[in-house]
């Protein structure tokens, strides 16, 4: 644990060097044309990070990245059209088993801002469609990252998405329109897409449900804690994503990243689980479910599959909480929690790591400093 917590510190970190998908809209301009229109960490592609890492700080290509980052939008335009070629072969559509060439129609490259925060850049790219071509298929090379392919519909809503993590192809999309996954693979795919967003990307929700265990790893009070946050943050989820409310990520990250500064406090403050804690959690997993709420809307889940991609993500979020807390229990829980130093030796310290490292976040994420 104290290994996970070493690790974490390096979150600016968390999000500047997060690993995030390339998103993908396949439309079909005309019944003789494919056209894919890409946003993605552009830097993370070119220093080819790869999905083997959820942090880019954990590939041997990051000093690499870090490099790229600081380029203006000339000087990584530059580095891209020598790249070119290789992006071109790594982002693959087939008619069958066709394979459609693809050409480099427009680019947008954003200017260097805040280097804290991974700026996006914009491909879109352009393909003849073979003579009677009726569906394709889209993958993209794992050593660019992960990707999500969406398939926006004449409303603006998307028909089909899916996440692609291991550059295996998506099914094949029809020409004309029409594809949808069923409810039970959605279900299924937002249950993994919500649980790697808890391990191992979520740092500070990882933080957080450790400072949770650390006050009190009686299983009993643990689990009404998780079940109030899970309750919670399942509430705001679906508000957000049904457009009844909305913060933007300024103001929702610095709140999440005080969230888990309060819980260290009170850890080292309080030997004692008071009864109002449950409903600190609560009010807590309301902010976090405005968190979660922007990957699902990266993803573009279809309204055909609203509730099941939804549950499915909270059933994965709830599993990747649980492992935190088996983790937290295999390390030191079932061996130390009833020794008298415990306290001394594990919770205030370990909670103290925890806090240092959320007010960190916190003066990143308001951007104090630069």
């Amino acid at each position: 644990m104290a290994a996970v917590l070493v690790f974490a510190s390096g979150a600016p970190g968390a999000r500047a060097h997060e690993i995030r998908p390339a998103i993908v809209d396949l439309t079909f301009p005309d019944r003789n044309a494919v056209r894919l229109e890409m946003s993605l960490i552009l830097e993370a592609a070119l220093a080819e990070i790869g999905v083997a890492h959820a942090d880019t700080d954990d590939s041997p290509n990051a000093r690499r990245y870090d490099d790229l980052r600081l380029l203006d939008e000339a000087g990584l335009a530059a580095e891209f059209d020598r790249f070119r070629t290789r992006f071109l072969e790594g982002v693959r559509l087939k008619a069958g088993e066709e394979s459609i060439p693809l050409e480099i129609v427009e680019t947008g490259f954003e200017p260097v801002g805040d280097t804290d925060f991974a700026r996006l850049s914009r491909i879109t790219l352009q393909g003849a469609l073979p003579p009677g071509a009726t569906e394709v298929a889209y993958s993209f090379d794992p050593a660019f990252g992960p990707s999500v392919v969406r398939v926006p519909d004449i409303e603006g809503a998307y028909s089909y998405s899916v996440y692609l993590d291991d550059g295996s192809p998506s099914a094949p999309i029809p020409v004309e329109g029409g594809l949808s996954l069923s409810a039970g693979q959605v279900f299924l795919d937002y249950i993994g897409i919500g649980f790697t967003h808890i391990v191992p990307k979520g740092l500070d929700h990882i933080l957080f449900v450790v400072g949770l265990f650390l006050l009190s790893p009686r299983l009993k009070p643990l689990l009404i804690q998780i079940t109030a946050f899970t309750v919670a943050h399942s509430v705001t989820l679906a508000l957000a994503m049904l457009g009844v409310i909305s913060l933007p990520a300024s103001i929702v990250e610095p709140l999440i990243a005080l969230s888990i500064v309060y819980i260290a406090i009170e850890n080292l403050a309080t030997s004692r689980l008071s009864p109002w804690r449950p409903f600190v959690v609560f009010g807590f997993g309301l902010l976090h479910g405005l968190g979660f709420a922007g990957v699902l809307t990266e993803f573009g889940l279809s309204p055909a599959h609203f509730a099941s991609g939804l549950i499915g993500f909270n059933v994965g979020v709830e599993a990747g909480q649980l492992a935190v807390v088996a983790g937290c229990y295999a390390l030191f829980g079932a061996w130390f929690s009833d020794r008298s130093w415990y306290r001394a030796r594990v919770t205030m310290p370990m909670s103290l790591a925890i806090g240092c490292i959320a007010i960190w976040w916190v003066i990143e994420r308001t951007g104090l400093i630069a």
